[in-house]
């Protein structure tokens, strides 16, 4: 449930590669406690949306605002407490193979913190008890699942207490149970911790699932067609691309 206030806003976005242009004009507000998705077709642009969100790639125009406070216009000092807030959970997970979950989940913990190791090693089992992962702070990356993977980023992603969550296509490579419950475990995260949401995914199923609101963005047209809680834009968008888009397969018809 979305908690009063805009978290993210977004005015006027260009994002290119020189003179090349992915999207322009893109407008949209993510608000506070949402779970919000970025979706669209292959190539459409959405992690490439993703790194401007969270300072990796600088727009070509336009604003990216958090609580207000324009991010690109900010002092370095001031963008370095900004990124503070977010937590941000790749595709692949990224996890470290030479380190033990514990160890890539004290990571942040022993970089930007001045905890001592025993105290990082019991925050780093808390945030793994947190993603159900309770018992394996021992295990390295190889000797785990994929959706276990998945959720020893997620425990990473959320290791310096971040009020704003980044996921790129976070049930990717994963079978529809994990899926199911990786889509469980980030509602149960947004409602406990009272964290903002902004995730990439182009599984329909998740979109469904657990957006509360959304950007879609077209390819052709190189900008977003259409915004809204999915759920919505499945019953009354008029636009045939995200139509199409949204009801692929037999998923969409799952959700009515």
């Amino acid at each position: 449930m979305s908690q009063t206030g805009a978290r993210i806003t977004v005015r006027n976005l260009t994002m290119a590669y020189g003179d090349f242009v992915i999207q322009r004009d893109l407008d949209f507000t993510v608000g506070n406690g949402e779970i919000f998705i970025i979706m669209g077709g292959s190539g459409c642009g959405k992690s490439t949306l993703l790194r401007h969100l969270i300072g990796l790639k600088e727009p070509a125009g336009g604003e990216v605002l958090y609580s207000g406070r324009d991010f690109w216009l900010a002092e370095p000092s001031e963008r370095q407490q900004m990124m503070r807030c977010f937590g941000v959970l790749y595709q692949s997970g990224e996890l470290w193979s030479s380190m033990t979950l514990a160890e890539n989940v004290g990571l942040p913990l022993g970089e930007y913190t001045d905890l001592s190791p025993s105290d990082v090693r019991e925050v780093a089992s808390l945030k793994l008890r947190l993603v159900g992962l309770s018992g394996f702070e021992d295990y390295y990356p190889s000797e785990i699942s994929g959706g276990m993977q998945k959720r020893a980023g997620l425990a990473r992603a959320m290791a310096l207490d971040p009020d704003i969550l980044f996921f790129d296509e976070p049930s990717s490579g994963l079978d529809p149970i994990s899926a199911h419950l990786l889509d469980d475990l980030i509602l149960e995260l947004r409602d406990s911790l009272g964290a903002t949401v902004v995730a990439v995914t182009h599984e329909l199923a998740s979109i469904f699932a657990i957006g509360d609101n959304s950007v879609f963005l077209d390819s052709e047209t190189r900008t977003m067609i259409a915004g809204g809680n999915p759920k919505t834009l499945l019953a009354e968008c008029e636009q045939t691309t995200v139509r199409k888009f949204l009801t692929r397969g037999e998923s969409a018809s799952m959700t009515t």
